[in-house]
């Protein structure tokens, strides 16, 4: 059995979603930031940077949450979440994971970092407009790049569309306003009955731990 390590909102959710998505059997375990599980011996020998998602798949122990995620894909889709290697769809997929992890994610990541995930002698307020600035730009050329189609190569969604949806969602919750496409597209994805599943069954998990 698989078993995800991670926090139900974090990048984490990218890789809950797509289990419950491919229908995997799998365990969360939750990392209680607040009570230092993520610096623990045994998470550290897992991951040393002390991040989540981390997943363990039999001997396989594996960090950063696209990587995860495609591996997933890969071994269990069965053709699922993945476009067909070496078509136009498969570059284009490439194209969007690649821009989604550089340039849509970063500016948000930099908001956290400055307000919250940093130590406070380390964090930056003024670097906060920048951050601002640079993630609408960003929306901005990606708004451009959204296709008419429910999904972003078509009829189908791939681990690109959770990788887009959750970064999206993120920026709702750093306050950052969202052209309409990218918000139509993050108000279609929410609704998607594996995200659901994969909130509740982290989120109930989260619950018991902090009993």
């Amino acid at each position: 059995m698989i078993t995800l390590y991670g926090t139900p909102r974090s990048r984490a959710l990218r890789v809950s979603w797509l289990l419950e998505e491919l229908a995997i059997d799998w365990q969360f375990h939750f990392i209680n930031f607040a009570k230092g599980d993520n610096r623990s011996e045994a998470f550290l020998a897992m991951n040393p940077c002390g991040k989540v998602p981390v997943i363990k798949d039999d001997d396989l122990v594996l960090t950063e949450s696209a990587a995860i995620c495609q591996y997933l894909a890969e071994k269990y889709g069965q053709g699922q979440f993945l476009p067909t290697p070496g078509t136009p769809g498969a570059a284009h997929y490439h194209q969007w994971m690649s821009y989604i992890i550089c340039e849509l994610e970063q500016p948000l990541w930099t908001m956290g970092k400055h307000k919250f995930a940093l130590p406070e002698e380390h964090r930056l307020p003024a670097i906060l407009p920048t951050a601002v600035w640079e993630f609408n730009k960003a929306a901005a050329i990606a708004e451009q790049w959204l296709p008419d189609s429910d999904y972003l190569l078509g009829d189908i969604p791939t681990v690109a569309d959770i990788m887009l949806a959750h970064t999206l969602m993120w920026a709702t919750v750093f306050e950052q306003q969202l052209p309409p496409k990218l918000a139509a597209f993050r108000d279609r994805m929410k609704t998607r009955p594996a995200l659901i599943r994969a909130l509740e069954k982290t989120e109930a998990v989260a619950a018991q731990a902090a009993e």
